[in-house]
């Protein structure tokens, strides 16, 4: 009986591939978009990711998102470092800056200033020098993206000078950063270094990261922190969910990405609900015959699930595909792209969202089948 209902599909060549096309392209779509979607949000809280000695951020207690910071005045630091279960707190700089290259190149950047004494804040991938070499004098690290965006065309390298704001600065090493949401240049250098590079005015210090001297006891210490100075002191977790809730509440992305989402999702119920319809009117004879010679409606329900899981599999493998295709290429070789990727989640709820739209195209289909009269067939 399967076997039938296999032959009954691939006899109509091109209503299959239309099946096919709609539940891939729709597949395609949802993927692509709730994968960038997920990419930008992780981008929104990359610097706090990559800074991972820390366990406690301190900030002003206006600041809803590390990128967007507001001064602190200097004895800020020397008050955390005085709260009981602190086990070290150091000095952390954020600001943006416009960074120009010999050959007449402007970008703009990410500044990242760390504690001049411990370099904590900085990723430990390396790909070009090492931490130690941003203890030399006007020394800065970028990342790969940003260098390919300030030397188009030209390999990875050290001792490049480079201005920032009209001072001097070399890369002596090049960092594997987390891409940043605001630009795709960021620059590590030691704290007093990027606050003489953007000279923002008397208060510099952007944030304290501390660390609990008990790991478990982190929230802890952030809420002693905040009573005994009145500052923000929130976890690393807590302050990357409140950047990206941040991003989530103030900018179109979600509105964005959720339009393009819903229209993936309406586009494949609407090819596959209406080639499914097409199909089982223009096969309706043949369903008329398999009842005339006694197949119950059971059956007949059966083999139409069995086309629709089939036609449903094709199209959501080649889907996938496409889109993980789409990831794979453009991030090893789009700096743009870099750190967008197809997540497991993302590609086990599309899924599950191909298969309500197939079966539920079919179960609505099937009512023409159920209700078939068997002396259709004997009909002229």
């Amino acid at each position: 009986m399967l076997r039938t209902a296999l032959r009954m599909l691939l006899g109509d060549s091109t209503k299959c591939l239309g099946l096919v096309f709609g539940v891939a392209l729709s597949t395609l779509l949802v993927c692509q978009q709730v994968s960038i979607f997920f990419g930008l949000l992780g981008r929104a809280s990359s610097v706090v990711r990559d800074v991972r000695e820390a366990d406690v951020w301190v900030m002003d207690p206006s600041v809803k998102t590390v990128d967007a910071p507001f001064p602190l005045r200097d004895t800020a630091l020397q008050r955390v470092r005085g709260v009981e279960g602190v086990a070290w707190a150091v000095p952390f700089f954020r600001a943006n800056v416009q960074v120009r290259t010999r050959e007449g190149t402007l970008e703009n950047a990410i500044i990242l200033g760390i504690d001049d004494a411990s370099l904590v804040g900085v990723p430990d991938a390396f790909l070009f020098g090492s931490i130690e070499d941003l203890t030399m004098p006007d020394s800065i690290a970028v990342n790969p993206a940003g260098f390919r965006l300030l030397f188009p065309g030209q390999e990875l390298d050290v001792g490049r000078v480079i201005e920032l704001n009209d001072q001097r600065a070399r890369i002596a090493a090049i960092v594997d950063a987390s891409p940043a949401f605001s630009a795709n240049l960021t620059i590590y250098t030691r704290y007093s270094l990027a606050t003489q590079y953007t000279n923002n005015g008397r208060n510099q210090l952007s944030f304290v990261l501390a660390k609990a001297a008990d790991p478990e006891q982190r929230e802890a210490v952030a809420a002693a922190i905040a009573e005994q100075t009145g500052l923000k002191a929130v976890t690393s977790d807590q302050f990357r969910l409140e950047s990206i809730i941040y991003i989530l509440k103030n900018t179109g992305i979600p509105v964005s990405f959720g339009t393009v989402v819903f229209l993936g999702v309406l586009i494949g119920i609407a090819i596959v609900g209406l080639t499914f319809n097409q199909f089982i009117s223009e096969n309706l004879r043949q369903y008329a015959a398999l009842k005339a010679i006694g197949v119950r409606n059971g059956r007949l329900l059966l083999m139409t699930l069995f086309q629709a899981a089939f036609v449903g599999a094709i199209g959501y493998g080649l889907g996938l595909f496409a889109a993980s295709q789409f990831f794979n290429w453009p991030s090893k070789n789009v700096d743009a792209l870099r750190g967008f990727y197809l997540l497991p989640e993302v590609a086990i709820g599309v899924a599950v969202m191909a298969t309500v739209i197939v079966f539920s195209s079919t179960i609505l289909s099937m009512r023409r089948v159920l209700v078939v009269d068997p002396a259709t067939v004997f009909r002229g």
